[in-house]
């Protein structure tokens, strides 16, 4: 077994560190658990954008105009703790004369949320590879999360929103297309 891979012994001495018994009932198959859980918390460092999004160019040569995407679930840890957050995305392109698969813009969220990430840069990750393999006029994304680390230790306050936006890119200079995916991407 390669030294770079966290197995299920590595888990056992954890459990071990934290003053509890890994041969207990209730934590016997945790270890195993963890090395599942963890290989799709982290499954996103195997996906590459470029083959998740399924461009078509059919039926969006006359099409100019935003389309919205609101509610996309998100579920990553941060890097600083390894704590979850989680939340919602929002996604919102003027198409170039293409246009990507609806369930195709869930499935770039969950790449690059499935790594270890700050919610920073899983914004600007998500807007840029949209720009880079769909190529739209402008690409926006809007991520509402709660954070774990804050929530659960430190600071300890339950509830708080972190809100990050990204806006590449006909968004920049165009105040009023800036305007409506912002009006478009509030929660209702």
């Amino acid at each position: 077994m390669s030294e770079q891979q966290f197995t299920e012994q590595d888990w056992r001495r954890l459990l071990v560190s934290l003053g509890e018994d890994p041969n207990r009932a209730g934590l016997v198959e945790t270890p195993s658990r963890l090395v599942t859980a963890w290989k799709h918390w982290t499954s996103g460092y195997a996906q590459d954008p470029a083959e998740l999004l399924k461009v078509f160019e059919d039926g969006a040569e006359e099409y100019n105009e935003l389309i919205v995407i609101r509610g996309i679930p998100v579920y990553s840890h941060c890097e600083h703790h390894l704590a979850p957050f989680f939340g919602k995305a929002t996604i919102g392109y003027v198409p170039n004369g293409k246009i990507v698969g609806l369930s195709k813009l869930t499935r770039l969220v969950n790449c690059f949320s499935r790594r270890l990430q700050v919610q920073e840069r899983l914004t600007i990750q998500i807007a840029n590879a949209l720009m880079t393999h769909l190529e739209p006029k402008a690409a926006g994304v809007v991520i509402r999360c709660r954070h774990m680390c804050m929530e659960s230790r430190g600071i300890s306050t339950e509830g708080e929103e972190t809100v990050t936006s990204a806006m590449l890119g006909e968004l920049q200079p165009n105040l009023a297309l800036r305007t409506e995916f912002l009006a478009l991407a509030r929660e209702a």
